[in-house]
């Protein structure tokens, strides 16, 4: 049954038990947490078991920082470290199944000048793997699941397509970090979305959702029936996770997304 889920940041409300009475009458299971740095996320440690009491499902969180594991800095990327683990433990203890990172975002893109990134190939591979098997061995032992998201090519310039995640992936050796979807970013990079999803279905973990121009699903022109219809086939059975710009009446946007998707997932 397809299950969808809502970032914090669009829903009204001044706390997470509004905001979630809000998702439920618009028809959300689900509510995904946005993860700052800064430990800020440890930080509402008491808040979220607190929601958790009051009923707020809670099962991911989406990290919302300015550097990740695959910056060029040591220093930044050791801190983008430090804050996943924190984050993974937190969305253990508030009984999650796990934290969704990419590799980078804004960082470099191979698609603008000066085009060629001050660090090569073969120690991005270096660096990514080094980081992805020290998270995911942290969140084994935390009993939650990594979620490394492919970003598109003006965003990353290292993991834009599934498969790529699926190398990096597969060479950890580790059942605790898989790939966290997202459909905008697959439009621009997959050259078949669906086909995409049915190739890497064992370590498809998470999706994201939101249509061809970033905003909410149903807005644009994404083929949703062929990309849900993957998902199906392979059995995913997470949720489908509104991460999206918003346009018309943002309220009326929200509202919107779980009757179009399952229409569209029918």
């Amino acid at each position: 049954m397809l299950k969808t889920a809502v970032q914090e940041q669009l829903l009204p409300g001044d706390t997470l038990q509004a905001k979630w009475e809000f998702a439920q009458q618009a028809g959300y299971d689900a509510i995904e947490l946005r993860g700052k740095g800064g430990l800020h996320f440890a930080s509402r440690l008491d808040e979220l078991k607190q929601a958790r009491k009051d009923g707020v499902v809670m099962p991911t969180v989406c990290v919302d920082m300015l550097h990740f594991l695959g910056a060029f800095d040591e220093d930044l990327r050791r801190d983008a470290l430090t804050q996943m683990r924190s984050q993974l433990t937190v969305i253990a203890e508030i009984g999650g199944t796990g934290a969704q990172t990419p590799a980078s975002y804004g960082m470099f893109s191979r698609r603008l000048p000066p085009f060629e990134p001050p660090r090569g190939e073969a120690e991005d591979r270096e660096i990514l793997l080094a980081g992805l098997t020290e998270l995911g061995e942290h969140a084994r032992r935390e009993g939650v699941t990594l979620f490394l998201e492919p970003l598109n090519r003006y965003e990353d310039h290292m993991v834009n397509r599934l498969d790529q995640a699926a190398d990096l992936i597969r060479a950890t050796g580790l059942d605790s970090v898989r790939i966290g979807i997202d459909s905008y970013h697959m439009n621009i990079e997959e050259s078949d979305p669906a086909a995409a999803i049915l190739a890497h279905a064992d370590l498809v973990g998470h999706a994201q959702v939101s249509d061809s121009n970033r905003f909410q699903p149903g807005a644009g022109h994404l083929d949703w029936r062929a990309w849900l219809a993957a998902l199906h086939t392979i059995g995913y059975d997470g949720h489908l996770a509104l991460e999206c710009r918003l346009t018309g009446d943002p309220v009326e946007a929200v509202r919107s997304v779980p009757a179009f998707l399952k229409r569209s997932g029918a």
